[in-house]
């Protein structure tokens, strides 16, 4: 759970703005998202080397051209 703690005189659009950025520094939304529906390990480690794969193209082809 996050707590913000509002001081007094706060605007309360400062205090919702410091919501917002811890929200999304926590990643909460990120890992509801992940959680909604189940992947396979395989499926999961794939997809890591198929990014894996695609960054690595990217910077040789950096380096030669």
């Amino acid at each position: 759970m996050l707590i913000i703690p509002v001081k007094d005189g706060e605007n309360i659009d400062r205090a919702l703005k410091r919501f917002k950025r811890k929200f999304d520094r926590t990643k909460t939304m990120k890992t509801l998202r992940e959680r909604k529906e189940f992947k396979k390990p395989s499926v999961v480690r794939r997809k890591q080397v198929q990014k894996a794969k695609y960054i690595q193209n990217i910077r040789t082809n950096e380096e030669k051209g």
